[in-house]
């Protein structure tokens, strides 16, 4: 046993932060919306995904501190998101941790 197997789970504690789970509907599809959202969470130092829906919304996820998760919501709500977004549907949770990194799909 080394000495960080010795150290258990005590040596991650959990990440406290905020759960956005959001989808963003208007001309989002084919106008750089998730490459641009990556780039803002990214930004922010946030965690998650970004991902087309079948029904021509964007579907985010995104993870972090609560000033960074709003500061994310609103940037999705301006006018220097792409396209024209008609609509931010949105929930916040609990982060979970599960992704290492923020990504497009």
């Amino acid at each position: 046993m080394t000495p960080s197997d010795s150290a258990g789970p005590a040596a991650h504690p959990p990440l406290p932060g905020r759960r956005l789970t959001a989808r963003i509907t208007g001309e989002v599809q084919a106008v750089g919306f998730r490459y641009r959202t990556l780039q803002q969470a990214n930004r922010l130092g946030l965690t998650g995904v970004v991902s087309n829906s079948s029904d021509g919304s964007v579907h985010v996820v995104a993870e972090g501190g609560p000033a960074e998760i709003a500061g994310l919501l609103q940037w999705l709500r301006s006018p220097a998101a792409p396209g024209t977004v008609t609509g931010v549907e949105e929930s916040l949770s609990a982060a979970t941790g599960e992704f290492p990194d923020f990504r497009t799909d």
